[in-house]
């Protein structure tokens, strides 16, 4: 892994701003200490603001949210009128974000916040400049039966897709909103975001990162949930992945009269 750089200055920053991006379903207990420990994390560098998306709960989490709101204005509740899913829930928590880099967590507190800071930081100092720096949990504190389906799954989706990442189902990334936006969305896109930036011509990037326990809520799907819906997935990326062929954004300029646009895919001039 390349190390942190120190301390750039703001005007040499790849990094310039980000949002918080936190999906959640029936997770009240978790949203009061999430938020906390969010602010407490990035203290250094605080983000623009801090999205929670809440998809159709049943319980108080958007009250909870809203109790926060009133103590960090940087709090933003989006509501899903109905249950969409987690790939749903990043995508309207980055197309409500202002800022041009987005860090997703899960609601269920099992993302350590305290992890942000080293995906900026790699973020900053990977060559080539990535678009996404995903997460690796460094030990999985999750049920055994869990972690064996985790396991062939990754083992399986790396081996048709060639993403080089063992871990995409972590939550915790850091990735360019426009890269993330300009992606075709599917209900388990969250799954394949390292598959996809590739496919699509975007670096990235990876991070290890802590993982804890579930100490409040319930999980929401079991393991034939995940790997049924994530198989026919799999199989609709790796379609995709034949099917798409395009320069990589990096070898793309735009001409107009007069000289050549400065703007280019690569520096967010152009959508990914």
């Amino acid at each position: 892994m390349s190390r942190a750089p120190s301390s750039p200055s703001a005007a040499s920053r790849r990094v310039e701003a980000f949002s918080v991006v936190v999906p959640a379903h029936n997770e009240a207990d978790n949203v009061g200490p999430l938020i906390e420990e969010i602010f407490a994390a990035t203290r250094a560098f605080p983000p623009l603001e801090v999205i929670f998306v809440d998809d159709g709960s049943s319980d108080a989490t958007a009250d909870e949210v809203l109790k926060a709101a009133a103590r960090h204005p940087q709090v933003v509740l989006v509501r899903h009128h109905g249950r969409f899913g987690q790939s749903a829930g990043v995508r309207s928590g980055a197309e409500a974000a202002s800022a041009p880099w987005i860090a997703t967590l899960d609601g269920d507190g099992q993302n350590d916040p305290a992890d942000i800071p080293a995906l900026i930081a790699q973020a900053e100092s990977a060559e080539p400049a990535p678009a996404l720096v995903a997460g690796l949990r460094r030990k999985r504190r999750d049920t055994l039966s869990k972690r064996l389906a985790s396991r062939f799954a990754n083992g399986l989706r790396s081996r048709l897709l060639g993403d080089h990442c063992p871990d995409t189902g972590c939550g915790l990334k850091l990735i360019r909103r426009d890269v993330l936006l300009g992606l075709p969305y599917f209900s388990a896109l969250h799954r394949f975001l390292p598959a996809l930036v590739q496919i699509h011509g975007w670096p990235m990037a990876m991070a290890t990162v802590n993982h804890r326990p579930r100490e409040r809520g319930a999980t929401k799907y079991s393991n034939w949930q995940r790997g049924l819906v994530g198989l026919f997935d799999l199989f609709g990326v790796l379609w995709l992945k034949k099917r798409t062929r395009r320069p990589r954004p990096d070898s793309v300029s735009v001409e107009r009269a007069g000289g050549r646009s400065a703007a280019s895919a690569a520096d967010g001039g152009l959508e990914g």
